[in-house]
């Protein structure tokens, strides 16, 4: 019984607030004689539910594409980690391939494993070029602490500060440094005493 009073106040004051918004419409709707105040308040207010049906219709919908965009986000991400290198690997087997080749090189015949680990060399070095890995040769070179680690100085006839050997070789990926080259730096000549 509460229910059924409480259905028909919230009715009243339903159309009430329609009567307020809009009472140009349901005067004249009501001087015509056509409609009753009620349809009109009655169409109106479906119109208004109807209303509401579609925009949470669109709400749903706009949050289930969301939803799957988030998803379909998160896969192709996991899939970028996983799959990042598959180009950089690709290429490293042909290096792995010539390493191969150059064990199977018969004993005695050193200067067919030389040509060969001279061959693999060169497809490293292809293969680092492809991929913007660019190696760092020291040597000459005024020390760098951003690109060199220094093993340690010795007396040289160098200029004091200049790279005289090189342990490793240096590595930069674009233009990050993946590994510092590792140095020995002239300390210059000692003087006489």
């Amino acid at each position: 019984m509460n229910e059924k009073n409480n259905e028909r106040n919230h009715k009243e004051e339903t159309e009430t607030e329609i009567e307020m918004d809009h009472p140009d419409a349901v005067s004249e709707a009501a001087d015509s004689g056509d409609v009753s105040e009620g349809d009109v308040v009655t169409d109106e207010l479906e119109a208004a539910y109807a209303e509401i049906a579609e925009l949470k219709d669109k709400l749903l919908r706009n949050h289930a594409e969301m939803d799957n965009l988030r998803k379909r986000t998160q896969r192709e991400v996991a899939d970028a980690h996983k799959f990042g290198i598959e180009k950089f690997a690709v290429a490293l087997l042909d290096v792995v391939d010539n390493l191969e080749r150059a064990l199977e090189v018969d004993e005695g015949n050193e200067q067919a494993l030389r040509d060969g680990v001279k061959l693999t060399l060169g497809s490293w070095h292809n293969m680092m070029e492809k991929f913007n890995l660019e190696r760092i040769d020291a040597v000459g070179e005024s020390f760098d602490p951003h690109q060199h680690e220094a093993l340690s100085q010795m007396p040289h006839e160098e200029p004091a500060g200049t790279v005289v050997a090189q342990h490793v070789a240096g590595y930069k990926l674009h233009w990050r440094l993946l590994r510092p080259a590792k140095v020995l730096v002239s300390a210059g000549l000692p003087e006489d005493k």
